[in-house]
């Protein structure tokens, strides 16, 4: 039967490892970055499917060893505990339709944070500007798709000239004077990868960010693991540090299925980034299909 299965087993080792050295193609191609999205999944099945292969054994083992070890940098992700910053970040994709918007706020509020970065706005779950705006007057919303914002809110005042809105670009920022100085605070939320425009839309997101001065926290829902080449570059154009550890925030699932279930893809994406990183944990689903993120971050690098 082995032997038999043999062939098999060799096709799919092979397409599997071709996969996953894909999934580093991003800077190629944004279809890396599609892959990459997998490349935990697929690292482990192609371990599995080279060490049941007939290949020599000096094949086969290096080749298994190389994919644990890249796998093992992503579980080290997942256990790594940073200390926390003075700087505090709620971080939430509310969902167009959430129902939830009394709880949510009432968690956001007891978290005190020094600022809220919102993506998903739309008239449907709009109250929750006026249930913060007593703890957060300086906000800014900017359109992002036809029907949905992001958005920025803080307990401190914005500098002068502080506000930024890419009306359809998925940003909106505000330029804030802070307790630890001045600082850009980012609302971000990019497109599905390929074959959708995540990637033309980080290429222009770069320029943006890669000229705004001083320190910066950009914070949102990526659409894209932190290993992804459109997070790489946007976090490298400000020399960003993630707040860990890794943890999932939106569970992708098959149409139909209901998220968290059986055969359901538990994904990072929404992440905040800063200077210095941080300590981040999340906060439950309160009505929306992506968890917050509640970050306590360094505003200096290390």
């Amino acid at each position: 039967m082995v032997r038999i299965l043999d062939p098999l087993l060799k096709s799919v080792a092979a397409v599997l490892t071709l996969l996953v050295l894909a999934s580093w193609a991003g800077p190629l191609h944004p279809a890396g970055d599609t892959l990459a999205v997998v490349r935990a999944p697929l690292l482990a099945l192609a371990a599995l499917a080279v060490i049941w292969t007939s290949w020599p054994r000096g094949v086969r083992w290096p080749l298994a060893a190389l994919a644990l070890l890249a796998l093992g940098q992503v579980v080290a992700m997942k256990l790594v505990a940073p200390a926390p910053g003075a700087f505090s970040v709620y971080q939430k994709n509310l969902l167009y339709r959430n129902a939830q918007i009394p709880q949510l706020s009432q968690d956001i509020l007891a978290a005190a944070p020094d600022v809220i970065t919102l993506q998903e706005l739309t008239g449907r779950n709009g109250e929750i500007l006026d249930r913060l705006a007593p703890d957060y007057p300086h906000r800014t919303t900017c359109p992002f798709y036809s029907w949905s914002r992001n958005a920025v809110l803080s307990r401190h005042p914005i500098l002068p000239g502080g506000t930024l809105c890419l009306s359809g670009q998925g940003i909106a920022g505000l330029h804030l004077d802070t307790p630890q100085g001045p600082v850009w605070v980012l609302s971000l939320h990019l497109r599905w990868p390929f074959p959708h425009g995540q990637g033309a839309q980080a290429a222009a997101l770069e320029q943006v960010i890669a000229g705004l001065e001083g320190p910066m926290v950009l914070s949102g829902d990526f659409n894209m693991v932190p290993w992804g080449h459109s997070v790489r570059r946007l976090t490298r154009a400000a020399g960003l540090r993630r707040a860990g550890p890794l943890r999932p925030t939106y569970w992708l699932a098959p149409h139909g299925w209901p998220a968290g279930q059986v055969l359901s893809i538990p994904l990072p994406l929404d992440q905040v980034w800063s200077p210095g990183g941080g300590k981040a944990e999340n906060r439950p689903l309160f009505g929306s299909d992506h968890a917050g993120v509640l970050a306590r971050v360094h505003l200096d690098a290390d």
